[in-house]
């Protein structure tokens, strides 16, 4: 009896023991990152439970508030990321009104306009028009050029965050393997510390699901459904950054066509999945970063394309309305005459109870689809028609027309009548309008009158008609928009009276600033602004306010939603660590719940030991 006594009371000096040492480790790394409270369980051992053995070391936290913390983490990182671009490219367009603002240099150019019209025999008054308008293009390019360097850091960030990214997908697969292979619970508590932490850090930079097995190995997985870690095995994350980014760098699923950087995971059989096409990431900073270089910042780019666009296109672009005929809609053959490569004419149809738009555009080479986010409309039915050598005649655009219809539109057909007009009919045919620049080149200052090239493409002083024949011309356009250089050169044609006379006279300037100020343009459904289902029509004045508007709302809506999150997460953090953190008076507590527990056998042991004396003694 006395012997299982004097092993009861060893077996619980032990057990006090280590209980005082998990409470002295919990004591030492209270505030410790990572670190899981411990507790020691104790079981009954011995015949008749006679005595007591340890247990094993536990880690005490909730799974679930680790689980919350986890997707708040990523979804802070998200909308932090979000918000910070979007914050400096909002302080880039300036506030609303301000003079160096984009809508500010747009209403000093229609102000010059006015004193010009006022005055247009001071020479100074067109000096200072000239001023406005290099100032106005000089905003416009260095917008562009700052979006594109937004853009441009973002890639290189990329690089860095997939590759931390990886580094932590490689560290937990080798913790999954030194668990697996430790059986010390000590250490195994310290090793789940260690992955734990490390599985948080890639929330913050990817949307992951956690699931742990059996073994206690843990797997790892996008919400998409790719395996980033199974127990020892890691995917391979790498990207291949493309450095400095241009208007025309854009993602594509085709290798041969992507100008932008994509990240691949590499599974550990070989297989390869591009995790940069939309959807395959949803949340954390490295998702945030492809939204706002795909998404985001070419949305701000095309915004000052369309601008730069609808500019130059307000003081050369003539618009004709077909008129209406017992055989269909007719055009001019005049209407026709100016078109260039990148003109449109844009036929309304009515098909069940909606009305949906067949854009033809100008080139001078054979008909082909094109497509629709290079128009006005991106949800039209787009083909190219090819124009006709000059001199044309109506049955020759009849014929360029019919070809282009027969493919884009097979319901719609056009012909040419006696009187040398073109009549567009067919089922449902709501109208026509042919828009065409009417000066023949950017040097052309005076032969259209009152149209006038102000604003050309600074890559060659072309004018600016939309072409798609090669690149886009609209695409990168506000990156060199320029003022035109036979402008420059001589001044007075701004107040030129007609064509042919160069008396000075308000009537060009105050075309110029009618164009801009009270005539109402198409612009292209795509920029978003008015919404992405039909065109949005607005002075070219009032939509570099929305512009600016547009970009201070999206600002401030990204950071509101970061706002939120930041308090979510903060509330994450505080639920885990009071499920996982250390509370120093209850340490002490249980420390000196210990001690008494440790005193109480330790006497035990002192009795059992006088009283095996005295047997001895006998």
């Amino acid at each position: 009896m006395l012997t299982t006594a004097f092993s009861t009371a060893v077996a619980g000096l032990e057990a006090a023991q280590k209980a005082i040492r998990v409470v002295s480790q919990n004591v030492g790394n209270a505030g410790t990152a990572g670190y899981v409270r411990r507790t020691v369980t104790t079981v009954a051992s011995g015949p008749g439970n006679s005595s007591v053995a340890v247990g094993t070391v536990n880690r005490v936290f909730e799974d679930a508030a680790l689980k919350q913390l986890r997707l708040e983490a990523s979804g802070a990182a998200y909308s932090s990321t979000k918000s910070n671009v979007l914050s400096q490219l909002d302080k880039l367009f300036g506030k609303p009104g301000d003079a160096t603002a984009l809508d500010g240099r747009m209403n000093a150019f229609t102000q010059s306009l006015q004193g010009l019209a006022t005055d247009p025999s001071s020479v100074a008054s067109r000096s200072t028009v000239l001023n406005k308008a290099a100032a106005l293009t000089e905003r416009i390019r260095s917008l562009a050029g700052n979006v594109q360097e937004l853009r441009s850091g973002i890639e290189n960030r990329l690089g860095s965050d997939v590759g931390a990214a990886n580094n932590l997908l490689k560290s937990i697969a080798s913790l999954n393997a030194k668990l697996a292979a430790t059986s010390d619970d000590s250490a195994q508590a310290g090793l789940l510390d260690q992955r734990d932490q490390q599985i948080t850090q890639l929330s913050s930079y990817l949307d992951v699901k956690s699931m742990q097995q059996r073994d206690g190995a843990m797997t790892l997985m996008t919400t998409s459904g790719v395996v980033l870690v199974d127990r020892d095995a890691a995917a391979t994350l790498s990207f291949d950054g493309r450095g400095n980014l241009g208007p025309t760098s854009a993602y594509s699923t085709d290798p041969s066509a992507r100008g932008v950087g994509t990240i691949t995971a590499t599974l550990p059989g070989g297989a390869v999945i591009d995790l940069g096409v939309r959807g395959a990431l949803s949340s954390g900073s490295i998702a945030a970063q492809l939204e706002l270089r795909d998404v985001a910042l070419p949305l701000a780019q095309r915004r000052l394309d369309d601008l730069a666009f609808g500019l130059a296109q307000s003081l050369t672009d003539k618009s004709a309305v077909g008129t209406q005929s017992a055989a269909g809609v007719d055009l001019n053959l005049a209407d026709l005459a100016s078109l260039k490569p990148g003109n449109t004419i844009t036929i309304p149809i009515s098909a069940g109870g909606a009305i949906r738009n067949v854009i033809l555009v100008a080139s001078s080479l054979a008909s082909r689809p094109v497509d629709a986010n290079q128009t006005i409309d991106a949800n039209a039915q787009v083909q190219t028609f090819t124009i006709p050598a000059a001199p044309a005649t109506a049955r020759d655009y009849a014929t360029a027309i019919s070809a282009a219809l027969s493919v884009v539109a097979p319901g719609l057909t056009a012909a040419s009548t006696t009187s040398g007009k073109l009549t567009l009919s067919g089922a449902g045919i709501q109208g026509v309008v042919a828009i065409s620049t009417q000066p023949k080149s950017a040097g052309d200052v005076s032969g259209a009158h009152p149209w006038i090239a102000m604003f050309v493409d600074g890559l060659g002083n072309a004018l600016v008609t939309g072409s798609l024949d090669g690149a886009p011309q609209r695409t990168g356009l506000a990156q060199r928009l320029s003022v035109n250089a036979a402008l420059i050169g001589d001044s007075s044609v701004l107040v030129a009276a007609s064509r042919t006379s160069s008396s000075p006279n308000p009537s060009r300037p105050q075309f110029v600033y009618d164009a801009l100020t009270s005539s109402k343009l198409a612009f292209s459904s795509v920029n978003g602004i008015g919404g992405t289902q039909a065109p949005h029509v607005a002075t070219v004045a009032a939509f570099a306010q929305e512009i600016v508007a547009a970009q201070g709302s999206a600002a401030a809506a990204a950071k509101q939603i970061d706002d939120g999150q930041t308090v979510a997460l903060g509330v994450a953090q505080g639920r885990f660590s009071k499920s996982a953190g250390v509370n120093i008076d209850e340490e002490m507590s249980r420390l000196m719940s210990l001690q008494t527990a440790y005193a109480a056998n330790a006497r035990v042991l002192s009795a059992v030991r006088e009283m095996l004396d005295v047997l001895m003694k006998i």
